[in-house]
């Protein structure tokens, strides 16, 4: 990527929200099956073998919800940036520079009507391996106008170069 990465968000930031809460029924739903139904099996089986698999649920669910709410997606006067990863080795910032951006656009369906929540793509103007995908994003659709309007601020102003 040839975008500047950095450890801490810059202080001159737009927020722009997280992922929404339909991005957790997913996990909800496997921990209920891994809670009571693979887990009574396995301790029907054996006792030692059935603390183990509720242990091995119980961090499974808990690092996929934790993983869910640690994306965040920003702007600031460089660029769109968003912000995920728990542990040590997959946490990171990655983005498109104002100056690269092409759009950003998000897909409607029914479901995400109703829930208002939304799949944003926010599209590099030279390559697809830059672009941002994020799916059940809260509110996308407001996200997505946000930041086209910030875009044509900054071109209107001839800010990017």
């Amino acid at each position: 990527m040839n975008q500047d990465n950095s450890a801490s968000v810059a202080s001159e930031t737009t927020s722009l929200g997280g992922k929404s809460w339909t991005a957790h029924v997913r996990v909800v739903l496997v921990g209920l099956v891994l809670f009571f139904v693979v887990t009574p099996l396995a301790w029907s089986a054996s006792p030692i073998a059935g603390i183990m698999v509720l242990a091995a649920s119980l961090t499974f669910v808990v690092y996929q919800l934790l993983h869910l709410k640690s994306f965040h997606l920003y702007f600031d006067d460089v660029g769109v940036w968003v912000y995920s990863g728990i542990l040590p080795w997959n946490k990171g910032i990655s983005g498109v520079k104002w100056r690269d951006l092409d759009e950003a656009v998000y897909f409607q369906t029914m479901g995400s009507w109703l829930f208002k929540s939304y799949s944003i793509r926010i599209g590099h103007r030279f390559t697809k391996s830059n672009e941002i995908l994020l799916s059940h994003w809260a509110h996308g659709h407001d996200v997505v106008m946000k930041i086209n309007g910030q875009h044509q601020e900054l071109v209107k102003a001839n800010a990017l170069s």
